[in-house]
């Protein structure tokens, strides 16, 4: 098994989800179908609350920034009479969240109304998050050792905190320190690490980062972070410069803490 020695200045692990400590089929296969073939009952039940509304009001603030993109959906407003049919604006948002979700966006309006479905089933017993099975053992065992854990995603703190609560290895949330998502800054801009380090009240050079993706690696090691990008079944492959470029696990039981000898 190869071993990766974790640099003394480490004291805060920060996680990837999709990929790093869940396998991308559950995201690709169960979450996001879920939404696709939920939200239109999912806005037609919920219309009414103030929630879903806000949610409307995102996504419609979102579709104005991106009405110069090809094939972008606009999502009009109400006319404020009181006499608005709202099917057809139900069906504007619908067609706003297959577009945006057909080109894999991260957009934090959509990742809004994606955690508050997900919220829903996972509450009603619907679905259960997948974990790897060196996940949970190697968290306890990093907590043991004085380790901090915290995870950053391009899916809402909200959607992650669902998925940690409601686990095949039941509530897990006590694991986490603090969660991070786009607001702080996208995944692939060096800033949101030192952003990061900030919020926690580190140094970059005391975090060690877990991906899977190439891109997030670099922009984490430009800021001074420590990175590990992580091999996964399903996961998309790596070039042979970022295979000799970066530090490689496949589980993270390879990953060997000096500070807990």
């Amino acid at each position: 098994m190869v071993v990766l020695s974790v640099p003394a200045e480490v004291t805060v692990i920060l996680l990837d989800i999709e990929g790093t400590t869940t396998p991308i089929a559950f995201v690709k296969d169960i979450l996001f179908p879920y939404v696709k073939e939920n939200v239109e009952e999912y806005l037609q039940t919920h219309w009414e609350e103030e929630e879903c509304q806000q949610d409307v009001r995102l996504l419609r603030k979102q579709a104005e920034e991106d009405s110069h993109l090809d094939g972008a959906v606009p999502i009009p407003a109400a006319s404020g009479n009181g006499a608005d049919d709202p099917q057809w604006m139900i069906q504007a948002v619908v067609d706003n969240v297959y577009w945006q979700m057909s080109l894999d966006r991260k957009t934090t309006a959509l990742k809004q109304l994606q955690g508050h479905m997900w919220r829903a089933a996972f509450k009603a017993g619907h679905m259960k998050a997948e974990f790897f099975e060196d996940v949970v053992p190697a968290v306890r065992k990093w907590r043991e050792a004085g380790m901090k854990v915290y995870v950053y995603s391009s899916g809402s703190v909200e959607a992650q905190k669902l998925l940690f609560g409601h686990s095949t290895e039941g509530d897990i949330l006590e694991l986490v320190d603090g969660h991070f998502d786009t607001k702080i800054g996208h995944k692939v801009e060096s800033e949101s690490y030192q952003k990061i380090a900030s919020s926690i009240g580190c140094s970059t050079n005391n975090i060690l980062f877990l991906t899977d993706v190439s891109r997030e690696a670099s922009a984490a090691e430009e800021a001074g972070v420590h990175v590990a990008v992580v091999v996964r079944p399903g996961n998309a492959g790596l070039t042979d410069d970022e295979k000799t470029h970066f530090s490689l696990i496949t589980s993270f039981s390879e990953l060997y803490l000096p500070s807990s000898t």
